[in-house]
């Protein structure tokens, strides 16, 4: 017995040695790594975890700094301002034991940016415009991007969960943000400094997600909200759970279920009892509310003897969400709904006959979303001819069972400060870039609280003054609208250009390249540019045109009103060289209608011929505006309105 009991000793005794051992390691938060970019023009932050009361030396170069753990373990040192360069290599030690340094290699000295967001910034290169030309030509090596890994928890950490500085090449590139490449590479091309990007992002996200909780305490918007949150743990079941079950979700959404695949789009198949709808159009026209699932879409089409036995196409326009396509019972293709700029695919002609054929489509709809969008033509060519498939359609929702319910945590207010920014902080930076706002459009009076709230949440904890923030307007997305009307996107859109009364502060406008139909529109390299160019003249003091026409005032002159604008450049156009379209005028009565608006000098006359007395302008004031103005350097003017009138959004 007392031997047993003194091997009992002997093995806890060694296991807390090694477990002291281990402890006493010297070691950096993943923030640091290979290949990363160091801020130039400051003090250069490194911390760590050590040795309780350790002495810490750091080299970097030939450069030497030290600090002291504190009871926890925990130090930081600084080392002092290095101009741009490199290579250089930072090794890491607690003093006495040169022999367990930690060395990283490959360090370069330039300028660092945290790009930061919800799809739009986290957009891949791979999945934008000219992905292939683009990445075949990625051969920036003094570019360098660190990923950090999606993570969310109700208590801030010290630590991101995983994450890689990567040289910009091909080989790496594809996954990078579009946008922060596109932007990082122009700065790297007219500064001639080493560039590294931070990208914090995460689709979908509202702006609570992001910011701390001290902060969003102390607004009546976000409080209660948040306090919610303290009935979660950092390590529930719930956050387990839901990412299981999120897993469990997208192998059903690519994964049809109960053999559906091989049953449903059969020629045989008895479809009696489905539902007829109008196509193309998108779910939440299809009659049945909010709803996420798997839908099944059939058409039988009668083709002519001319198509028998022929290649045809198919162009199914643009579909919403992941979908597979079927042609008399065999799959054509199988779609994530992003990756293909277009949708038309060949179907062999040993699958095409004269008389009935069956089309067979399943889309998981998501998000509220899905379906075949109405502003695209779909239908059915061999080459000479073509036949539409607009018109009625049948569709049959719940065959393979329901989706699983997702809790989407990363929503929650604060959970993804906690684990994608608040690590990172106080790692030396030049500012940030941010594209967000979707997610918040259907409150957006209340984005003119928040957006301003995050930005002095984050310069606050990074402790380096007013960095700049440099931030993307909305693109112009969904139906054009025939008539002038009211817009949540509109009005989030104002709540951007409001939050330019902020300090160092710089916005892009690219309210002419988005997309009706599709949320993420494909021309990234026009919103990195737009955003590198407010970089270069805020940041980098040069003398350009960064943005284009912003509102300045406005003066009545009997029935039409004359509006000026600063940021003209040389002098105001229209992009398509065609009247100037977009602007809506309104008099006492609130109601708006198109006016006509004729450039005069560096002024816009603005009137229409059933305000006889105009009180209120509003410019590009839609979800999707038709307007075409823009200054000498082809940049579009900003949105905006001269009225105050209660919006849409106002509670």
């Amino acid at each position: 017995m007392r031997c047993r009991i003194r091997t009992s000793l002997l093995f806890f005794a060694a296991l807390f040695i090694s477990q002291t051992f281990i402890y006493a390691q010297v070691s950096l938060p993943h923030v640091f790594g290979d290949s990363m970019v160091l801020q130039r023009g400051v003090k250069i932050p490194v911390w760590g975890n050590s040795s309780p009361g350790a002495l810490i030396v750091a080299k970097l170069g030939n450069v030497r700094a030290t600090a002291k753990a504190d009871h926890l373990g925990k130090w930081q040192l600084r080392f002092p301002v290095f101009k741009a360069g490199g290579p250089y290599v930072l090794e890491v030690a607690e003093s006495g034991k040169p022999d367990l340094a930690i060395k990283l290699k490959g360090i370069l000295i330039g300028d660092v940016w945290l790009a930061s967001g919800q799809s739009n910034m986290e957009w891949q290169v791979q999945q934008a415009k000219d992905a292939g030309k683009e990445i075949a030509n990625a051969n920036f090596p003094q570019v360098r991007f660190l990923v950090v890994e999606h993570s969310k928890q109700v208590k801030p950490q010290t630590n991101i969960s995983a994450g890689k500085w990567k040289v910009c090449d091909t080989g790496n590139v594809k996954e990078f943000s579009a946008v922060a490449y596109y932007f990082a590479r122009k700065i790297h091309r007219d500064q001639k400094v080493p560039v590294g990007i931070i990208q914090s992002t995460w689709g979908g996200t509202p702006i609570e997600a992001w910011t701390s909780r001290e902060m969003l305490l102390t607004s009546p918007i976000t409080r209660e909200k948040t306090l919610s949150n303290d009935t979660l743990a950092p390590d529930r079941e719930d956050f387990v759970q839901d990412s299981l079950n999120q897993i469990r979700l997208w192998n059903m959404v690519y994964n049809p279920q109960n053999n559906a695949d091989k049953i449903v789009p059969a020629v045989e198949y008895d479809d009696a009892d489905w539902t007829t709808v109008e196509m193309p159009n998108v779910l939440k026209d299809f009659g049945i509310g909010y709803y996420e699932g798997v839908v099944w879409l059939k058409r039988k089409i009668t083709l002519p003897p001319s198509f028998n036995q022929k290649d045809i196409t198919i162009n199914l326009g643009h579909p919403e969400m992941n979908y597979s396509l079927y042609f008399n019972g065999q799959e054509i293709c199988k779609n994530v709904w992003y990756s293909n700029a277009t949708h038309a695919y060949t179907i062999p002609a040993n699958m095409v006959k004269s008389g009935e054929n069956t089309i067979a489509v399943r889309i998981a709809m998501l998000w509220g979303g899905g379906g075949l969008s109405p502003l695209d033509d779909i239908y059915i060519a061999d080459g000479s001819s073509k036949i539409s498939l607009k018109g009625k359609w049948i569709y049959k929702k719940d065959l393979e069972g329901a989706l699983p319910k997702i809790l989407n945590y990363q929503y929650y207010p604060t959970v993804l400060f906690n684990t994608m920014i608040n690590p990172v902080i106080p790692f030396g930076i030049k500012g940030f870039i941010w594209y967000q706002g979707e997610a918040n459009a259907a409150a957006a009076y209340d984005y003119r609280t928040l957006f301003p709230m995050l930005i002095a949440d984050w310069r606050k904890r990074w402790r380096q003054g007013d960095l700049p923030f440099l931030f993307v307007q909305l693109a112009n997305y969904m139906k054009t609208k025939p008539l002038p009307s009211e817009s949540e996107w509109a009005e989030l859109r104002e709540a951007q250009t409001l939050t330019l009364s902020q300090p160092n502060t710089g916005m892009a406008c690219v309210i002419d390249i988005g997309e009706a139909n599709d949320i993420h529109p494909k021309n990234k390299q026009e919103v990195g540019r737009r955003l590198a160019l407010v970089a270069n003249k805020m940041v980098y003091k040069q003398a350009c045109i960064a943005s284009g026409p912003r509102y300045k005032n406005y003066k009545k002159e009997g029935n039409r009103i004359r509006i000026s604008f600063t940021n003209i450049g040389t002098g105001l156009s229209t992009k398509d060289g065609k009247e100037v379209a977009g602007f809506a005028i309104a008099g006492k009565d609130k109601q708006f209608y198109w006016a006509k608006a004729i450039i005069e000098g560096n002024e816009v006359i603005i009137y229409a011929d059933k305000v006889a007395e105009p009180v209120a302008v509003r410019y590009a004031w839609a979800d999707n505006p038709e307007c075409n103005l823009i200054n000498s350097a082809n940049l579009p003017a900003v949105p905006f309105r001269t009225d105050e009138w209660k919006g849409i959004t106002q509670k």
